[in-house]
């Protein structure tokens, strides 16, 4: 399953105006010399203007995210309140093992405070990028609250708004594979197990789809479902029995391999072996696909070729493959259409058959055609799929299948219908 979220802006450079407030005060003071008053009248002092705080505030993100990126843990002590400064510590144990390459903050919400203020929040982008996986920074909301001490001003807390980084849930483990990093909460087994699993996948995957993508994989076992949930902000409910999800990382640009798959530990932990190696298969040809996939690929498509993808050699028959199907054809119920994106909602009612249907699909157009023009329709949809003049994705269904197999929409269905009634 893949997730595709929206895409926040990335972190820029931000350039410090305490320079020309200092030039801007210089001239003030000359333009205000008394040659106009009374002699012997001092000039009347006005209250003082308070130096813009938002420089302050960038200056000290800035040395945050050097700290944090440098393991420096009295730099991060320095720009830290004093009680505040444990759990800051725990974060940079915590956060140890992660190959950071990258990390800084963006202030995105900022209100220079009234006077006297001695305490306020913030809001940032937490831009962060993994050592030779990614190829731009991930992006995190995060919220800041600072106070005014003696010295000056401090952080209390950096807490995430919506999804948070894998660190804020726990201290974070890292095992990489021949083809992949896995970061978790877990077990050593469990990481070391997932990990040999992402670095079998890959070459499955690439004998189908080549390697134009990267060939690797990063991975992220959080300890339970609702963290799992969290990770993916959403409510935990509907994604349970969800093994994993492939996330694009926010913040980097569209249709580019910086994908995350998510495992499920509670619903992982309940796959057979068989089971475990589909799922990994499965969402990584999510990440090996990805520069392919756009928001008018048909979602049966998509989750189709990866569930074919990671059936390829497993040595099940179509019955074992798509058990709920079988059951409905031996009850008389034959499909009638291609399943629709609503059908792929997480928690809907069939979405089990959805899957199973969509492999259907996939399968008939590799066995009657081959491999390669099943691929070929895929990127098909990549390049020629945007609807264009009012074009229904129907329409476009029919234009693709007919330019890539010489058949149509209804023909096409026809036969996948046929090959659904020989399950029974």
């Amino acid at each position: 399953m893949t997730n595709l979220p929206p895409e926040p802006g990335a972190g820029r450079p931000v350039l410090s105006r305490r320079a020309a407030l200092l030039l801007a005060g210089a001239g003030a003071a000359q333009l205000s010399l008394p040659l106009l008053r009374p002699p012997g009248r001092p000039a009347a002092a006005g209250p003082p203007v308070a130096a813009p705080l938002r420089p302050v505030v960038e200056e000290l993100l800035a040395a945050r995210a050097a700290a944090l990126l440098g393991r420096d843990g009295a730099a991060l002590a320095a720009g830290t309140a004093p009680a505040a400064r444990p759990v800051q510590q725990g974060l940079l144990d915590r956060m140890a093992q992660v190959p950071l390459a990258e990390l800084s903050y963006r202030l995105t919400s900022f209100t220079e405070p009234p006077p006297g203020a001695d305490r306020i929040s913030v809001a940032a982008e937490l831009g962060h990028r993994l050592a030779d996986l990614d190829r731009y920074p991930a992006v995190l909301n995060r919220r800041l609250e600072l106070v005014r001490l003696a010295e000056g001003w401090r952080l209390v807390s950096d807490e995430p708004v919506g999804a948070p980084a894998l660190w804020d849930l726990g201290p974070v483990k890292a095992v990489r594979g021949s083809r992949c990093l896995v970061l978790g909460l877990g077990a050593d087994q469990d990481l070391a197990g997932l990990a040999a699993r992402a670095d079998q996948a890959v070459p499955a995957v690439q004998s189908v789809w080549g390697d134009a993508w990267p060939g690797r994989l990063l991975l992220q076992l959080p300890a339970t479902e609702l963290e799992f949930a969290s990770l993916l902000d959403v409510r935990p409910e509907p994604y349970q029995g969800i093994a994993a999800v492939t996330v694009a990382a926010g913040g980097a640009p569209e249709h580019t391999p910086a994908d995350r798959i998510a495992v499920n530990p509670e619903a992982y932990r309940g796959l057979s072996e068989l089971g475990r190696r589909v799922v990994i298969t499965h969402e990584a040809t999510h990440v090996a696909t990805r520069a392919d996939t756009h928001a008018w690929t048909p979602m049966w498509l998509s989750e189709g070729v990866a569930d074919h993808t990671a059936y390829l050699g497993s040595g099940r028959t179509p019955r074992q493959i798509a058990p709920a199907l079988t059951q409905e054809v031996t009850a008389g119920r034959l499909p009638a259409a291609l399943p629709s994106d609503a059908d792929f909602t997480a928690g809907a009612d069939r979405i089990g058959q959805a899957y199973e249907l969509s492999w259907l699909a996939c399968h008939v157009i590799a066995h009657d055609y081959g491999e390669r023009q099943l691929v070929g329709l895929y990127r098909d949809f990549g390049t020629s799929g945007r609807p264009v003049a009012g074009e229904s994705a129907d329409a476009v269904l029919d234009r693709l299948l007919r330019g890539r197999l010489g058949v149509g929409a209804a023909e096409f269905t026809a036969r996948w219908r046929s090959e659904a009634a020989f399950l029974g």
